[in-house]
């Protein structure tokens, strides 16, 4: 799997959310600055050629859809960040999230109750 641009994983939220999607569907659901309809469909047509969607043809018209699912993405996207920033360590993704107060005393006692439950 080849690494995502921002816009490019903006899209891919969207089609995820969508399932199916024509350029113009996609362009909709953009509330930020939205791209020319020509950039958008260049950067659907990128990830077409990175092997994140594909697409069914209506006459000169394609309607795009995710062939990889958001889970799979996450599951990639986490284990690289944490390969590369937290040296393979859950132990220090979750030290850091402590240390930046971001996670409580009682997510840690969940989350400790949710590993000993699937033990």
């Amino acid at each position: 799997m080849q690494k995502l641009t921002n816009k490019e994983e903006e899209v891919m939220q969207i089609l995820w959310k969508l399932e199916k999607a024509f350029v113009k569907d996609v362009l909709a659901e953009i509330t930020d600055e939205q791209p020319h309809y020509n950039t958008l469909s260049t950067i659907i047509r990128n990830l077409e050629e990175k092997g994140y969607v594909a697409y069914n043809a209506f006459g000169k018209t394609h309607q795009y859809y995710p062939i990889i699912t958001k889970e799979a993405y996450r599951k990639r996207f986490f284990n690289t960040a944490i390969d590369t920033y937290f040296n393979s360590s859950y132990k220090n993704v979750v030290s850091f999230f402590a240390k930046e107060e971001k996670i409580s005393v009682s997510d840690l006692k969940e989350i400790i109750a949710l590993i000993e439950k699937n033990k």
